[in-house]
């Protein structure tokens, strides 16, 4: 290792997305900050891509109580309350911040912020940019970013954790030619996203490959409800190579109605009351139970209609969906999409305290690697809010922490690059490896769930997991690593499902029968570490 190869910062933050932003912008008051990245800073991940909308309490008439029952409610009672309690409290100011740093919202006639209704809420409370939200707010925090102080380290995959006895004091990195780079900190933050890749049919960006997850799990992080991923109701089901692009639920929001190939509006027989704007657990459920039962479309989804609405709706409130059906060769306004359940979010994630720290000291995480806030099923429009409050929370707490003498153990460092070279030596190939597991998990631990199915999709993924898999150059290990994150973020999920013994929010089990509901339900939250792992019943861990 060169002397040059070592980066030393005060705070370290893993991930480009909207929460890792929000955390570098505000960890950078404190004093060094460093960004990484492996993709270009705010054009890869998933904050971009989210269509729909921020949660936030704006008007007289709704109330952060209301917003927290909701929240609750949705998350089938498993979320953490202070979590929650901090989520509806400040996403209001975080919301001010984005738009005091340029960012453009849509507004009402009124000359206030426009809110559209999303499903599970009892008041519109979704604030948009037309139906590209996300992007709007990345363009305005990378803005910020570079105004910020903070560093930024591109096209570099973070490998994993660097610890000091039991304590993080940065990580272990490849830049894009596969040369390493080890960076030390006195606070590290995982904003990593999700890992709904782990399935063949995903909305994720390519970046969704849990390794937050992963790379916590192996420091010895505690994590949550693992076993809790929500697939989204509506994602494209043609052509191919579409399969799983999000369909924004703000189509739903502005009046979208599903029917089945019968022409039927099925959401009566399950919903009667929400219908089309009910929870979104319910909704794929829904629509998984219509095609299974050959009510589907010839493409195997069922049928997203706006040709009701006016026109001018669709251009000025759906302009990306317009844009995207019409390269698709279907016109919105005058024909209906075809949608199915995708893989989208994971509610679970890092354990983490209301200042973002994990069981792991000098370690935080914030966003989609955090676990306890959405609880078992997440409310469209409180991700971009979790992005926001959390990742700014991180940033602060991260910041506000002692600078500290770090001490890099050469073991440790010659043991990851051990790890490398093997890859060398490897004979599989990882694109081969990593699409057996994505079907092996959209098989055994889909939407509907049962023992067998999971015990055969976390047999693949511990099989894989250490499977001999090949780098043909040194740019190709990160890939390799990035595998092996995905087939442990999978080994996660799958053991977090099978311990827990009922059926709840996005984790629906086929295979047991419950006479009690989510609120009273006598079980919490799953644990999982190198250490332990188990499901909470009555305040002890079973």
């Amino acid at each position: 290792m060169r002397a040059g190869d070592v980066v030393d910062c005060h705070v370290l933050v893993i991930g480009s997305g909207g929460a890792g932003v929000r955390a570098a912008i505000e960890a950078a008051r404190y004093g060094e900050t460093v960004l990484v990245s492996k993709t270009i800073a705010g054009k890869g991940g998933c904050t971009p891509m989210a269509e729909g909308g921020y949660n936030a309490v704006l008007r007289q008439e709704d109330s952060c109580e209301i917003h927290y029952e909701d929240t609750l409610r949705g998350g089938a009672f498993l979320n953490e309350p202070d979590l929650v309690r901090i989520l509806v409290k400040e996403s209001p100011q975080r919301i001010d911040d984005l738009i005091r740093w340029g960012a453009v919202f849509d507004f009402s006639n009124e000359c206030e912020l426009a809110q559209r209704p999303f499903g599970g809420q009892r008041f519109p409370r979704t604030c948009y940019a037309g139906d590209r939200t996300g992007h709007e707010m990345m363009m305005t925090l990378i803005e910020r970013f570079d105004s910020s102080g903070a560093t930024k380290m591109e096209e570099v995959t973070v490998i994993d954790l660097l610890k000091e006895g039991d304590r993080v004091i940065g990580a272990f990195a490849l830049d894009e030619n596969g040369d390493p780079i080890v960076i030390t900190a006195d606070s590290t933050i995982l904003a990593t996203g999700g890992g709904a890749r782990v399935y063949d049919i995903s909305t994720n960006s390519s970046s969704g490959t849990g390794d937050g997850f992963a790379m916590g799990y192996r420091a010895g992080a505690e994590l949550i409800d693992m076993e809790m991923v929500q697939f989204h109701p509506t994602g494209a089901v043609y052509p191919y190579d579409a399969r799983g692009r999000l369909i924004t639920e703000a189509v739903r929001g502005e009046g979208g109605v599903l029917k089945n190939a019968l022409g039927e509006r099925f959401m009566k027989r399950y919903d009667p009351v929400r219908m089309e704007l009910s929870t979104r657990d319910v909704v794929s459920r829904a629509i998984a139970t219509e095609i299974a039962n050959g009510r589907g479309t010839p493409h195997g989804g069922v049928f997203l209609d706006i040709t009701h609405l006016p026109r001018e709706q669709i251009e000025t409130r759906l302009p990306v969906m317009l844009e995207q059906f019409l390269t698709f060769g279907v016109d919105i306004r005058t024909q209906p999409m075809e949608v199915a359940p995708t893989a989208h979010h994971i509610m679970g994630g890092l354990k983490i305290t209301s200042d973002c720290s994990t069981t792991v000291p000098g370690l935080f995480a914030c966003g989609e690697t955090s676990g306890g806030v959405q609880g078992a099923n997440r409310l469209g429009g409180n991700a971009l809010a979790e992005t926001q409050v959390f990742g700014k929370r991180a940033g602060e707490f991260a910041g506000q922490k002692e600078k500290r003498v770090k001490r890099i153990d050469p073991a440790q460092v010659s043991q990851v690059q051990a790890r490398i070279e093997s890859f060398f030596c490897g004979t599989e190939n990882p694109a081969r490896v990593r699409k057996e597991l994505q079907c092996a998990m959209w098989q055994g631990a889909g939407i509907f769930r049962d023992e067998p199915g999971l015990k055969d999709a976390l047999a693949t993924a511990e099989r894989l997991l250490r499977a001999p898999i090949q780098a043909i150059s040194p740019a190709g290990v990160a890939e390799c690593c990035i595998v092996r994150n995905m087939c442990l973020t999978s080994r996660l999920i799958c053991r977090s499902a099978l311990i827990r013994p009922e059926s709840r929010g996005a984790d629906m089990r086929v295979d047991i029968v419950q006479n009690w509901d989510a609120e009273h339900s006598p079980y919490g939250h799953t644990y999982i570490s190198e250490h332990r792992e188990g499901i909470v019943r009555h305040g002890v861990i079973a």
